[in-house]
């Protein structure tokens, strides 16, 4: 038997790290819609990040920075929550840049 180390060596319980939690992606049945987003019109309240419940928004510190499409499902909630309406929902086909 392995000899048991003293509690002050031991590693939180129960703590998964981002680097090594499995990264799920979800973006590959998406409803046929995307989000693309007007960047000029965006006033950076982040209620697109809030509400998404994919974490498929991309904030960079306190800004909006884009959407990771492997993520979205296409669920509409960003552009139903945009105050501005700068995130207007578009065929998956559609150019996003």
């Amino acid at each position: 038997m392995a000899e048991l180390r003293p509690w002050q060596e031991l590693g939180p319980g129960g703590v998964v790290l981002p680097d090594d939690a499995p990264r799920r992606v979800t973006g590959g049945w998406r409803t046929g819609l995307k989000p693309r987003a007007n960047r000029s019109a965006c006033v950076n309240c982040l209620l697109c990040w809030l509400y998404c419940p994919d974490a498929a928004v991309l904030v960079d510190g306190e800004v909006f920075a884009g959407f990771d499409y492997e993520l979205c499902k296409g669920c509409e909630l960003c552009a139903e929550m945009c105050p501005t309406n700068a995130i207007e929902m578009v065929p998956e086909d559609a150019d996003v840049d």
